[in-house]
């Protein structure tokens, strides 16, 4: 079912690879694909450490199409990562897959408003783990999966900056597996699979060129949910910084803060090794790489 999935996100896609790039057609289509990895071996090291070794795989596309007075925007941003050191198992630093689709139409021409429909769909690819517990998951693929519809007006001035607004926005939280779900995670009534929200949804996007060959780009989704406590706003982040050093290697600084107000994220208050205290909190990850990069 997961290769499925996967293949159905990226059926807007294809065959965007092999075709040179046409400034006359309706599509713009591009991607990156990037592999990070980095290295320490010690031998008889008198100061002491670990050797080890870690490697991400990024690998963001588009498929963007606009003609006359319609827009529709195809995103796939997929990234998996691991750490090893010495004789302990790899511990996982990246796994995500995030796909949006927005398609929307203005009354005219000249119009910088564009009617919209919105569709995001977030997960996982593999088993998360609390370490150096790996015997019980904490997640999972479509452990939690986000599916998002939405409903507004995007403000779209130029290529570099979006904002869209959707006072009708109906989001979905997918709990498939079964320990998980029996334990209430991700906000899910214990034993339920999927928990419904109806709400009002922002998503702000902004992309230009620092200096050249440095890229920046900003993303930010806000939630809130009409139907419970909806003060407490949910929050999805992400600043990618991209440093091109020259036609194959780049360096990457990513960082991603998350605030759900159904994630209860446990904390040992005192140290003694127990979790005593259970709720919401900042989730917050931050990523630098340098390493081969490939742009189509």
């Amino acid at each position: 079912m997961k290769r499925l999935l996967i293949l159905l996100l990226m059926l807007p896609f294809a065959g965007f690879a092999q075709s040179a790039a046409d400034t006359t057609s309706v599509w713009k289509k591009g991607g990156t694909i990037s592999v990070n990895f980095s290295q320490v071996s010690l031998t008889n090291w008198a100061a002491g450490g670990k050797s080890s070794a870690s490697g991400t795989v990024l690998f963001n596309v588009f498929a963007n199409y606009a003609k006359d007075n319609k827009s529709w925007e195809n995103t796939l941003n997929m990234g998996y990562g691991l750490l090893k050191e010495e004789d302990d198992k790899a511990v996982k630093t990246e796994d995500k897959i995030d796909f949006t689709s927005k398609f929307g139409f203005k009354p005219k021409a000249e119009s910088k408003l564009f009617y919209t429909a919105l569709f995001n769909f977030r997960t996982q690819m593999t088993e998360g783990y609390n370490y150096p517990n790996t015997d019980d998951a904490i997640s999972t693929f479509l452990a939690p999966g986000y599916l998002t519809l939405a409903l507004g007006v995007d403000y779209k001035p130029n290529d570099k900056f979006s904002l869209f607004l959707s006072p009708l926005t109906g989001k979905m939280t997918v709990v498939t597996d079964d320990a998980l779900s029996d334990a209430g995670a991700f906000g899910v009534d214990p034993g339920k699979k999927s928990r419904g929200e109806m709400g009002a949804f922002l998503k702000s996007q902004f992309k230009t060129t620092v200096v050249k060959n440095v890229d920046f780009e900003t993303k930010l989704d806000l939630f809130s949910n009409y139907l419970d406590t909806p003060q407490n706003i949910d929050i999805h982040w992400d600043v990618l910084l991209n440093m091109k050093i020259n036609d194959f290697l780049s360096a990457n600084l990513i960082t991603n803060l998350i605030y759900d107000d159904d994630v209860h994220i446990g904390k040992d208050t005192n140290d003694d090794g127990i979790i005593d205290e259970s709720g919401p909190r900042i989730q917050f990850k931050q990523l630098f790489g340098v390493g081969l990069s490939l742009k189509f």
